[in-house]
C-alpha cells in the first residue's frame, strides 16, 4: 500500500484537531478570563531506504535516503497572556493588571482562576456565580457584613474595607498566587484551573502588586485574549491543510486504481 495514503490520513486527523482548537477559541471569544490555545505538529518516524555513509579515499560522504510517514500532534499549548480590561462599574468585579491567579474553594478543593466576577452570598462571603468561594490571604473566606454597612472598598493591594456604623475597618484581603509554569495548569471548566505536576505548586498567597503579581483594579473584568483575526486565519490554514491532505489520498487512490487496471 502507498505510504502517501497513511501520511494523508495523519495530516487530515491533525488538521481536524487544529480546527477543533480554533473553534473552541472562537466560541470563547467573549468568555471573561479565557486563555486561548494553539496547536503544534511534529513529523513522525521516517523510513530509511538507504543509510548514510562517511567519506572515503575515493568518494565523499553520502546522505541517508528517508521517506517520511506523516505527522502527529506535538502539543496543545495555553497562551497565558493577559486579556484587555472591560469596565463594569461593579464593586466586586476584580481585574488583575498583570500576572497571578485568584484562589477559589470548590467543595473543599483549592482551584485557581483569572475571572474576577464575585458577589456576596446570603452569608456575605464573596463567591463566584457558581457558588465557589474566594479565599483571602489567610486562606479564609472574605466576608462582607450584611448589616450597618454603608460602603465597601477594595484597594490595589486587595485590602477589603467596609464602613460600618460610620467606622472604617478591614474585613479581609484578596490574595493571589503564581506558578512557575502557568501554561501547565489544567482547564477544568467554569473558568477554573487545577494545578498539575507540570505547572508545579502555587506560590504562597501574596498581596496583589507584590512579588511579580499584578495590582487589583475594581469595577473591571479581564476579557478573553482571543484575537478573531488570528483565529480566522488559522481556520483557513486548517481548512486548506485538510483539503491538501485529502487530495494526496485521492491521488494515491487513483494510482492504486491504475495498478489494479493493469491486469484485465
Amino acid at each position: 500500500m502507498l505510504r502517501s495514503l497513511y501520511s494523508g490520513i495523519s495530516g487530515m486527523k491533525n488538521f481536524q484537531t487544529k480546527l477543533d482548537v480554533v473553534a473552541n477559541n472562537v466560541a470563547n471569544v467573549n468568555t471573561h478570563g479565557y486563555k486561548k490555545s494553539r496547536i503544534t505538529f511534529k513529523d513522525m518516524v521516517s523510513q530509511t531506504i538507504a543509510s548514510s555513509g562517511g567519506p572515503t579515499n575515493n568518494s565523499g560522504s553520502i546522505n541517508s535516503k528517508q521517506v517520511g510517514l506523516g505527522s502527529s500532534l506535538s502539543s496543545i499549548d495555553k497562551i497565558m497572556t493577559s486579556g484587555a480590561s472591560q469596565n463594569t462599574d461593579e464593586p466586586y468585579d476584580f481585574y488583575i493588571n498583570g500576572d497571578g491567579f485568584f484562589r477559589i474553594e470548590k467543595q473543599g478543593e483549592i482551584l485557581f482562576t483569572r475571572t474576577g466576577n464575585f458577589k456576596p452570598d446570603s452569608n456575605g462571603d464573596l463567591a463566584t456565580p457558581d457558588g465557589n468561594y474566594l479565599l483571602g490571604m489567610d486562606g479564609q473566606r472574605i466576608n462582607i457584613p450584611n448589616d450597618n454597612v454603608s460602603s465597601v472598598s477594595v484597594g490595589p493591594d486587595g485590602t477589603v474595607s467596609v464602613v460600618e456604623n460610620n467606622v472604617s475597618r478591614t474585613v479581609g484581603q484578596v490574595s493571589l498566587v503564581s506558578f512557575s509554569n502557568a501554561g501547565g495548569l489544567d482547564k477544568i471548566g467554569d473558568n477554573l484551573y487545577r494545578q498539575t505536576l507540570s505547572s508545579g505548586a502555587p506560590s504562597n498567597a501574596i498581596a496583589p502588586g507584590t512579588q511579580g503579581t499584578g495590582e487589583l483594579q475594581t469595577g473591571k473584568l479581564e476579557m478573553s485574549n482571543v484575537d478573531l483575526t488570528d483565529e480566522f486565519t488559522e481556520m483557513i490554514i486548517a481548512q486548506r491543510g485538510f483539503q491538501s491532505n485529502a487530495k494526496t489520498i485521492t491521488t494515491s487512490d487513483e494510482i492504486l486504481q491504475e495498478l489494479v487496471n493493469l491486469k484485465r
